[in-house]
């Protein structure tokens, strides 16, 4: 497992912005990874890389432990964890993510 967080790590560290999902950017494989997108898109956001989580399942669990988050999706912009579809919904709404982005 420890193999696996580092390479997270790494990912978080080495790119913008990064959606860790069930799925793809393509195709979204659950609707809280779907809403994710979704709110990315309307945020302006079209640079990043997604991390399909059904792929390995030691990624899956690893990123759950990385994080200290239960669920899947997770967004990291710049190395920091936002969270996971509700909350980036929130920030959405009262226009906080978009500043994220800015």
């Amino acid at each position: 497992m420890e193999h696996t967080i580092q390479q997270i790590k790494k990912l978080v560290n080495e790119n913008n912005v990064v959606l860790f999902m069930k799925g793809n950017a393509k195709f979204p494989m659950c609707g809280f990874s779907g809403r994710a997108l979704k709110i990315l898109s309307l945020c302006g956001v079209t640079d990043f890389i997604t991390v399909n989580v059904l792929e390995d399942e030691s990624v899956r669990q690893a990123i759950k432990e990385y994080s200290n988050w239960p669920t899947v999706p997770q967004l990291y912009v710049k190395g920091e964890f936002i969270g996971g579809s509700d909350i980036m919904a929130e920030m959405y709404e009262s226009g906080e993510l978009q500043e994220v982005f800015k």
